[in-house]
């Protein structure tokens, strides 16, 4: 017979070999998983963080068309898809976000950069680009509950990489969508492509698009909060709850800003602007609310693990190392506080002693 602690240890064994395999939730485990995301979601104030997120998208947007446009150009490809990009967007939004787009892309389509030039450009564009990833990190931690602890030096290399990977994404999802039409058509003919499989193709790379739009959200749950993830999940339920949210949020939007929306004459110029705002504001909401349901489905297998998670996810951090420096400035913090006070108390006897023997003298 096994003692106490060799049985707990076991068992924490059993119960972290039993949450790596997919768990089954019950019925009365989706229910509380369901509630309990509508209350964090509202707890953590996410309206106040999707409005966060949307600044950081604004500051974002312009090094992140430039990091786009660059990668397309190394291929050759820059102008031709900023035209069609632009092309479509004058289906759906207004003069004035078309205009404000396009002016800055056409600069950075007809200005020949390369070598180092282009480099510089580049990996500029990607650090500016990172404040919106940077910023969701953050936001990511708000909703698991757990502090940053990575040092500067681990964290922006990570922020990068994650930053990277979704403007290769775009920029692979923006060629394929330019593939497509007489753009396809020519090429087609050129490497002797028949009817059929330009067909294939105009059908296939919608799909693939797809898949690319999937890889973007689960790289930006995966990568950017500190916390350790059993497995990397390509399409977790959250990520995909957040497409189809912000799919049918979109559509829903822009419907209502086409048929009984008034933009245009309640701001005037900058309508457009506040259209744009307002769907990127619902695209980070639904991006936070699949996040938060992602932190509830882990809270709910681990509780039917039988891990106390009800209180806090029993997930590790990433690393911890950047929480000891910040709780060590905490407490000098306090330390310099408390100086300050005890040398005013001081002060004030001092003062009250000798206006007391004054008046004693008197």
């Amino acid at each position: 017979m096994t003692g106490l602690a060799g049985i707990d240890g076991e068992f924490e064994t059993a119960v972290k070999t039993q949450l790596d395999k997919p768990q089954r939730l019950r019925a009365d485990s989706w229910k509380y998983v369901v509630k309990r995301s509508l209350h964090e979601f509202s707890r953590n104030k996410c309206t106040d963080l999707a409005a966060a997120l949307t600044y950081y998208t604004m500051l974002s947007i312009f090094p992140a068309l430039l990091a786009v446009v660059s990668l397309l150009g190394v291929v050759g490809q820059a102008e031709t898809t900023t035209k069609s990009m632009l092309s479509l967007l004058e289906e759906f939004a207004s003069p004035q976000v078309v205009e404000m787009l396009r002016q800055p892309i056409e600069q950075l389509t007809s200005t020949p950069a390369a070598g180092l030039a282009l480099a510089a450009g580049l990996l500029g564009a990607i650090w500016s680009a990172s404040g919106y990833v940077g910023a969701f990190g953050r936001a990511m931690n708000q909703i698991y509950s757990v502090d940053e602890g990575r040092p500067f030096y681990k964290l922006k290399p990570m922020m990068l990489l994650v930053t990277l990977f979704l403007l290769v994404a775009a920029a692979v999802m923006g060629a394929l969508f330019v593939l497509s039409g007489p753009i396809a058509q020519k090429l087609g003919n050129f490497i002797g492509l028949g009817e059929s499989a330009l067909l294939v193709w105009n059908i296939a790379k919608w799909p693939v698009m797809a898949v690319f739009a999937v890889m973007l959200v689960a790289v930006l749950y995966y990568g950017t909060p500190n916390v350790k993830h059993a497995k990397f999940r390509v399409l977790s339920v959250g990520a995909f709850v957040a497409l189809i949210v912000l799919a049918l949020a979109t559509s829903g939007f822009f419907f209502y800003v086409s048929n009984f929306g008034n933009y245009n004459k309640t701001y005037g110029a900058i309508g457009g602007v506040i259209v744009l705002l307002l769907w990127i504001w619902i695209a980070n909401l639904s991006l936070l609310f699949g996040a938060v349901l992602d932190a509830e489905l882990e809270r709910g297998r681990e509780l039917q693990a039988g891990l106390s998670a009800e209180h806090s996810l029993q997930l590790p951090p990433r690393d911890v190392a950047g929480l000891q420096k910040q709780t060590q400035q905490k407490e000098q913090d306090i330390r310099d506080g408390e100086q300050i006070r005890i040398v005013s108390e001081i002060a004030a006897v001092d003062k009250v002693e000798q206006e007391s023997g004054q008046r004693e003298r008197d």
